[in-house]
Parts: C-alpha cells; sequence; structure tokens
C-alpha cells in the first residue's frame, strides 16, 4: 500500500489508525495520518510505500483485555487507539479511546452525511419555509415504507396525536382510552381537546395495552352509556402492540384507534408495519428516534382525505380561496422544507438503523446471558421490533435508579422506563383499568425497569463498555442485598 492509498482508507474508516500486517496477517505496526504526514515532510511521496513507516514498536493487548485496563494502559502510553491480537499475532480487535472514555448517551442522533444533498438543494433553491418539495416527497417515502396511502409531515409526533383526535371529533367531555405505559406525549393531546382519558394497563407479553383490561375498559363505558371516541394504542419502545387481539375488541365496539408508532418506525407485525394498524397513525422524528427530523412527526392513513383534512388543520386551516379565510380552528404544525430534507436522508438508512439497534440489543442480551437478574424485554410471536432502545426489567430486590446513577458516574446514560400516566400527578383522578386482581402490571415494570444506551451509532466495544458497568453494578447492587 502506498501513502496515498493509507491516506485515502483513513479518510474511508474514521477510525484514525490503520493496522500495517505482513503478506501472511500477523500486525506489524499501527499507522495514523501523523505517521504519513511526517513521511511526507521528510522527503516521501505519495507514491511510497507505507513500508516506510518505521517508528518504535506499537503498543498492543491480548485480546480478551477488558476496557478498564485497556483505557488505562492507553493513559499510561498517551495513546488513542490499542490493537488487541490473538495468539497468531493477527489483529482480532481495536479499542478506541474515544469508545472507553467519552459519555454514551441513551439515543445519539445518527446522521449517514447523505441529509446535507437535500438540505442543500431546499438551500440552493430558497425553499426554506414550511411546505415545499422535500416536504412532499418525504410525506411519499414515509407512506411507502411503512405501507399505507397517504400521510401528512408536521412538526412533532405530538401534534400529529392532536390533529388525530380532532379528526376524530374529540372534543369537550368527550372520552379517550388511551395505553397508561407511555410518555406523556402520548396522552397530553387529550387534553388539548378537554377530553377525559381512561388509561388501561399493559400486559407481560408486549408491555403494550393489555386486550384483558382493554375489554373491561370499553364494556365499563357500554354500561354507562358514554363510548369513547378513539383508543389510542402505543407501540411502546419499538415492540409492536398485539393488534391480532387489540382490534377485534375495538371492531366490536365500532371505536377507532389511532396507532401511537412514535417509537416504533421501522417495526412490524406478522411483516406489517407499524402505523398502519389504525385508522391513523403517528410517527415522531425526534432527535432520539431511529430516524430524526430534528424535530417532527408524521400523521399517516389509508384514508387520504384524513392527511389532507390533517395537512389543512397544520396550516392554520386556511381555506381554499384567494384570501386568508378561516372555518376551522388551525394550527401552525406543519414541518419545514428544510427538516423534511433531513428526513428523506434518514429514512433512507431505515432498515441499517434498524438492524443496528437489533444488533445493539443482540450484543447486550449475549454480553449478560449469564446475569439472572435481568429480564429482557419481550418480543412475542410474530412480532418484529426495532429495539429502539434496549430495556429490561430487574429482579427484585434491585433498584434501577441504583443503577442508573453508578452508570452515570462512569459516564454513561441510562433511564428508568416511562412512569406510567395513572401515577402522573396531572392526571391524578383518571380511571384506569387494569384486567383485574391486584397486580398493576404497568407500575410493575416501572418500578423494575431499565433502559440501556442504543443508538444505531454505538460500537461494539461502546456496548460492551456498558454491558461490563451494568454486570459490575448488578454484582455489586446483589451483595449488598444479599449483606443486609
Amino acid at each position: 500500500m502506498t501513502l496515498r492509498d493509507a491516506l485515502g482508507r483513513l479518510n474511508e474508516t474514521g477510525f484514525g489508525v490503520l493496522f500495517h500486517v505482513d503478506a501472511s496477517g500477523r500486525f506489524l505496526q499501527t499507522v495514523t495520518d501523523g505517521d504519513v504526514r511526517r513521511l511526507l515532510i521528510a522527503g516521501r511521496t505519495l507514491d511510497s510505500p507505507i513500508d516506510d513507516v518505521r517508528d518504535s514498536p506499537s503498543i498492543t493487548a491480548p485480546d480478551g483485555l477488558g476496557g478498564e485496563a485497556a483505557l488505562a494502559l492507553m493513559d499510561r502510553h498517551s495513546i488513542d487507539q490499542l490493537p488487541l491480537l490473538d495468539e497468531d499475532g493477527q489483529v482480532a480487535g481495536l479499542y478506541l479511546r474515544r469508545d472507553l472514555a467519552a459519555r454514551i448517551f441513551l439515543s445519539a442522533p445518527h446522521m449517514s452525511g447523505d441529509e446535507m444533498d437535500f438540505v442543500r438543494e431546499a438551500f440552493e433553491s430558497n425553499w426554506i419555509a414550511p411546505l415545499g418539495p422535500n416536504v412532499d416527497a418525504f410525506e411519499r417515502e414515509v407512506a411507502a415504507v411503512t405501507g399505507v396511502a397517504s400521510a401528512a409531515a408536521l412538526s412533532s409526533g405530538t401534534a400529529a396525536i392532536h390533529l388525530a383526535l380532532i379528526l376524530l371529533g374529540v372534543g369537550r367531555g368527550d372520552r379517550v382510552i388511551c395505553s397508561s405505559l407511555t410518555f406523556a406525549a402520548s396522552a397530553n393531546p387529550i387534553l388539548y381537546q378537554a377530553a377525559e382519558p381512561i388509561f388501561v394497563d399493559a400486559e407481560d407479553g408486549s408491555w403494550n395495552m393489555c386486550p384483558i383490561a382493554l375489554e373491561r375498559a370499553l364494556d365499563q363505558c357500554r354500561r354507562e352509556g358514554h363510548m369513547p371516541k378513539a383508543v389510542i394504542i402505543v407501540d411502546l419502545y419499538g415492540q409492536p402492540a398485539d393488534y391480532d387481539r387489540l382490534l377485534p375488541i375495538c371492531d366490536r365496539y365500532a371505536v377507532p384507534v389511532i396507532e401511537d408508532a412514535a417509537e416504533s418506525l421501522g417495526s412490524s407485525l406478522r411483516g406489517r408495519s407499524c402505523g398502519s394498524f389504525g385508522r391513523i397513525g403517528i410517527f415522531s422524528f425526534n432527535g432520539n428516534k431511529i430516524i430524526t427530523t430534528s424535530g417532527g412527526g408524521m400523521l399517516v392513513a389509508d384514508d387520504p382525505a384524513i392527511t389532507a383534512h390533517a395537512r389543512k388543520l397544520a396550516t392554520q386551516a386556511r381555506e381554499d380561496v384567494p384570501w386568508y379565510e378561516h372555518v376551522e380552528l388551525g394550527f401552525n404544525y406543519r414541518m419545514s422544507n428544510v427538516l423534511a430534507g433531513i428526513g428523506r436522508g434518514q429514512i433512507a438508512r431505515l432498515e441499517e438503523r434498524v438492524a443496528a439497534r437489533r444488533a445493539v440489543f443482540e450484543r447486550y442480551r449475549e454480553a449478560l446471558a449469564d446475569v439472572e437478574s435481568l429480564v429482557w424485554m419481550p418480543e412475542f410471536e410474530g412480532s418484529r421490533s426495532n429495539r429502539w432502545l434496549t430495556t429490561a426489567t430487574l429482579a427484585d430486590g434491585l433498584n434501577p435508579g441504583d443503577l442508573i446513577a453508578e452508570l452515570a458516574r462512569l459516564d454513561i446514560e441510562a433511564r428508568h422506563v416511562w412512569k406510567p400516566m395513572h401515577m402522573q400527578p396531572i392526571f391524578a383522578g383518571c380511571r384506569y383499568v387494569t384486567a383485574g386482581g391486584n397486580r398493576d402490571v404497568a407500575a410493575d415494570i416501572f418500578a423494575r425497569g431499565l433502559c440501556l444506551p442504543s443508538g444505531s451509532n454505538m460500537t461494539a466495544t461502546q456496548v460492551d463498555r456498558v454491558a461490563e458497568a451494568l454486570r459490575a453494578a448488578i454484582a455489586r447492587a446483589n451483595l449488598a442485598h444479599r449483606v443486609a
């Protein structure tokens, strides 16, 4: 390899280091861009062979060295990369300081680089305001990916739920059933409409809405003569709800479904995409989602009249006349052409992002397979989660807050699972329906649940670092529990 080739490979990989090996693949030394620059300054040309690099022997370590020991070794020698060699002297892996020392976020944005092409197009055409070619194309692309007829790009997933409720006729005094184990954005729009939320418990098999509890809630409403205008079913953390059981119940009571798939773009149930199960589906493109537009959302439906009306309401409900005339209450909920450009670059990589997050989950599961204190969020037969976040529940006696604090001290961001809506002060007094008996599944999952870093741009070393830290934290917590 020439110095020119080496520079090209360094730029291509982004790791900042190459491994110089002999014909049999045995490691000789590391090569950095600094090494190449020094040779050029010394009079070599870009066509000189890489063999001219002959610095002092590179620092290496045996394969299997733990992350903490590797970081200590890098600190001792003031290096940022550490090759790991197997018994034959061949490279088996690489530790990077940025993976071992930098903060690991729960779900960082993952840019591909393609986004800038669409953003640049928006700038060059001076189409910066809401609406525009990128918005139109992004709507078509999301609809195609999710298998629905039409889509309306909006400013947030919350805005999409709000408009969905309006489109289904929800107003003051109406009832809306909603999953309890979810983020507040699923339920807040019910209050925007001065409607009454009725929360429904989760089930162990999916962490999503329990069909038995849903039927009980609908039956209660029927006996009271006050049926809900809609049911909001959430696909939590990327896991589809059990629509094979939920939808027939809603159909029997003739109540339409809003599918909150904010966290579940790219997930599916029996080959059908999340977001396509309800009368209306919604997605979020917040910065931590599987794809992002910085901030944004999408409302999808098989009925184009629904999305057309959503676009109108999202653009201040302006009537189609030559002047500004308004018959309905409208909102400023449309997505900008610039942000839609980011989304177009992201949606093209959706399957890659899903595969990456599922790989993160599998690596955690394999690395921690012998830790009996962890029970991973289930993925029931026929469902495929995008594993937006890797989540688990802990054995009795372990406090997720203690583990989260211990990981934070190591610059690793972990979180509790969502606190159920029926436990939130803002929804105090709202009805909450379980499957019966004394067990509150949603509250139990919240009390024992833990979310781990899950970004699609995490490296294997970063996942191993989190797993190693979590294993140690659980071991210490279990020891303290036994002593107590």
